[in-house]
């Protein structure tokens, strides 16, 4: 896609597909009305297959699976011992495979980790990114996916796994292509979480509202769960995921990373929380996710780093 008029590569975790084609807020009109495509191609493609792999899967993942029916969407989260978010998966089976997209680069741990977890189950699980490549049709479009393949199908859109030798053609036939930034600036307004972004070394899912959407609190034992039901039950997470509508007079957004601290205190004030994705939204000007700490009072005015920010609440304290 990266031949494609206009195209401008990203860069970092999403190097090898273009982060906009050159007019980035056209190109998010044309996802939020129903049109265009994504293209998602850097993102790990990994298969699950045999007759155990419900089953199996339903003891690894946080996300209840022994029973998902055939075209259905969901999503899980693999965690550790303490409870940290390990990996995101986003997971449709087929009737025959279970199919799901990874961040780009996760594919190979995560591949080792269920590779150790195989026991006597009858499951096979490859690394299928050399042959399938992810395109995101967004909601309300109309585009013709190629029979057979595997499609998730979301309340924001339609993921739909094609092999990587029909990329370009399906290009042609169903453009125009919106770039990730685009896309990015979607997810942010929806207050939908990324793995690597919105997370650390010590995030648990309770504190990015993965609960019920990634997490399933009511399904049987697997790594980490102690925690998730702990602090479900006994207490509260540390920090808590917030939307922030950041000074549009800023030339520059901040970065993740960026610290936050209380508008009152200034720059130089105790961190509360940082930056996790910022963007410019053709409605909403610029816009971002963060993570603060939980205690931080629900109307507190901010500062990430120098632009002020207002809050509004993702994940309640």
């Amino acid at each position: 896609m990266l031949s494609l008029p206009g195209a401008v590569p990203a860069e970092g975790v999403d190097e090898g597909v273009a982060a906009h084609y050159g007019e980035l807020f056209r190109e998010q009109r044309a996802l939020a009305e129903g049109t265009g495509f994504v293209d998602l191609s850097h993102r790990g493609v990994v298969t699950v297959t045999g007759a155990d792999r419900l089953s199996w899967l339903h003891l690894l993942l946080t996300q209840a699976v022994s029973d998902l029916p055939a075209g259905q969407a969901t999503e899980a989260l693999i965690l550790s011992a303490n409870g940290h978010i390990e990996h995101a998966l986003y997971l449709v089976d087929d009737g025959e495979t279970m199919w799901a997209h990874v961040e780009p680069g996760t594919q190979d741990a995560l591949i080792a980790y269920l590779e150790s977890m195989k026991f006597f189950y009858r499951v096979e699980v490859a690394d299928r990114t050399a042959e399938f490549a992810v395109v995101h049709l967004p909601a309300g479009s109309i585009a013709r996916v190629p029979d057979g393949a595997a499609v998730r199908e979301t309340a924001h859109g339609r993921d739909v796994f094609l092999p990587r030798a029909d990329l370009s053609s399906y290009a042609d036939q169903h453009g125009p292509a919106a770039g990730l930034l685009a896309y990015e600036a979607l997810r942010v307004e929806q207050h939908r979480p990324r793995l690597a972004f919105e997370t650390d070394h010590r995030t648990i899912p309770h504190e990015l509202g993965w609960i019920g959407t990634a997490v399933h609190l009511q399904k049987g034992c697997y790594r980490g769960q102690e925690t998730v039901a702990r602090v479900q039950n006994l207490g509260k997470p540390p920090r808590r995921l917030v939307f922030l509508h950041l000074d549009g007079s800023e030339v520059h957004l901040p970065v993740h990373g960026t610290p936050l601290h209380l508008a009152s205190d200034g720059p130089d004030g105790r961190k509360l929380g940082f930056i996790t994705t910022s963007v410019r939204h053709h409605e909403l000007g610029p816009i971002a996710l963060a993570l603060i700490k939980r205690n931080v009072p629900l109307d507190a005015e901010l500062l990430a780093g120098t632009t002020a920010a207002a809050q509004e609440t993702v994940v309640e304290p």
